[in-house]
């Protein structure tokens, strides 16, 4: 059976693809598609594959395709930081470059699947990084810059939606969030900031909070210290240039980090923020159990991990009525993050000081 080899490249406007062949031809002309696009990128590298096969290879700062790829049916692999030449300040590697290090060296490459999602084959690397993080955690959280959870005396909480915006489902949970007169959190990457600013138009006009999620979702610890600032500012002028506002929260990628990532972010204004609670919508278990884990982990003050964006999220849709409507049985407000946050001033501030943020637990799907 025939390869071909599709690289695929980020830059600030969309996604950069360039197919070769087993010899290193190229089978295309190189194309460019934006993050509003990712439907019709897949149909194309579906087409693409020709009745052989199609192996994708996407570097590791490039954490928002692997999880709807997967779910299509193509093969997607992961080119890491030592394989590959250094990047620019912002930006991965050329394309022509990943389809050549996939065709070249394929057995270097990390396998992603639906189940590990972009840091496949990283997990005890993912977990020393939080383990390595717990004082600079414990400093920050002293300091008000560190936000996982409110206070537990509260009848308070906040869903957090990340990934968005979504040209489909990001409209869905806003019609359901409205229904309710819900109040929510939505941690948007720039990539899709740039593409759909009517959706976080959508999200702000409803009263909702914005924050940070990065540009394209990146494993911070790949990155510098600078590369890491310019995720963070690059988004914050793109939500702030869309609603007038610059986001004041930051959640990182997959919850993960390292000593280095937050002293890359010190005076930045952004407070780093993490969950308590993870729906692992992101693996796809059906509308059920997903209501099912929120409602059994959930409590006053929680912070509640969803998923809006990068990927089908029909089921965390299906599942939202039924978990809005457990919350509100209970007694507990939904409320913004930045809402929950507000009576910590007067008792010390939130958060868990040492210990790994619970949203860190699991390196795997879209966080």
């Amino acid at each position: 059976m025939t390869t071909r080899y599709a690289g695929i490249a980020w830059t600030g406007t969309g996604y950069r693809v360039e197919v070769v062949d087993a010899v290193g031809r190229r089978v295309v002309e190189p194309g460019s598609w934006d993050a509003g696009r990712v439907a019709e990128l897949i149909t194309r590298l579906r087409e693409l594959a020709d009745g052989g096969a199609l192996a994708v290879v996407v570097d590791s700062t490039n954490g928002l395709l692997d999880g709807p790829m997967t779910a299509a049916g193509l093969d997607v692999y992961r080119a890491d930081p030592w394989q590959l030449p250094p990047r620019p300040r912002f930006g991965s590697v050329p394309a022509a470059l990943l389809a050549e290090q996939a065709r070249s060296a394929p057995g270097t490459l990390a396998r992603v699947t639906a189940e590990g999602g972009s840091l496949t084959g990283r997990a005890e690397e993912f977990h020393e990084g939080v383990r390595a993080s717990e004082p600079v955690r414990a400093a920050l959280t002293a300091a008000g810059r560190y936000f996982e959870h409110g206070r537990r005396d509260t009848p308070r909480v906040a869903l957090t939606f990340d990934d968005g915006p979504d040209p489909v489902h990001t409209r869905q949970v806003l019609e359901i969030l409205d229904r309710y007169d819900a109040r929510a959190t939505f941690f948007c990457v720039g990539h899709h900031v740039a593409a759909l600013p009517d959706e976080v138009r959508r999200i702000a006009a409803a009263g909702h909070e914005l924050g940070n999620h990065s540009w394209s979702h990146p494993f911070l610890p790949d990155l510098t210290a600078g590369q890491l600032r310019e995720q963070l500012d690059r988004t914050a002028e793109a939500v702030a240039r869309v609603t007038g506002e610059t986001p004041t929260r930051f959640r990182p990628p997959y919850g993960a980090l390292s000593p280095e990532v937050p002293a890359a972010l010190e005076g930045h204004p952004a407070t780093l923020t993490l969950w308590d609670v993870d729906s692992r919508d992101w693996s796809r278990p059906g509308p059920g159990q997903i209501t099912a884990t929120v409602l059994e982990a959930t409590g006053p003050g929680s912070v509640v991990l969803m998923h809006e964006g990068a990927g089908d999220r029909g089921q965390t849709v299906q599942a939202l009525p039924s978990i809005i409507e457990g919350l509100l049985e209970r007694g507990l407000e939904l409320v913004t993050v930045g809402e929950l946050a507000e009576p910590a001033v007067h008792a010390g501030v939130g958060g868990s000081g040492g210990r790994p943020p619970a949203g860190s637990a699991d390196p795997g799907g879209r966080h």
